[in-house]
């Protein structure tokens, strides 16, 4: 019985390991990201928000929010078709990447 717990507590303490999204792979989909949220998640357009060192969760709310058009507001419409496409993975992927990106968007 305790080598089930034991085993059971490793499982769910690493499942958020499991669902944590990949950088790397975030920035290789980000090439639709960067349009408008620029390719150093600097906006070049004031219109549109910075993302980069934007809170890894934060992101991945937004994002599923979007994708399931529960946030209204602002660019939200753009947004919509935006994520629509986007699996759970992508969108930790992505906002992994952009989480890892300098606030003011120079070298890190």
């Amino acid at each position: 019985m305790k080598q089930v717990l034991i085993s059971l507590m490793t499982v769910l303490l690493s499942l958020p390991a499991l669902a944590a999204g990949d950088a790397q792979a975030g920035q290789e989909k980000a090439a639709t990201c960067n349009a408008c949220h620029g390719a150093n998640g600097i906006a070049t357009n004031p219109m549109y928000p910075n993302i980069a060192g934007q809170n890894e969760a934060y992101l991945v709310s937004s994002l599923k929010a979007y994708r399931e058009k529960q946030r209204s507001g602002g660019l939200s419409a753009v947004m919509y078709p935006m994520s629509a496409g986007l699996s759970d993975q992508d969108i930790a992927d992505l906002a992994a990447w952009f989480a890892s990106l300098p606030a003011d968007g120079g070298d890190e």
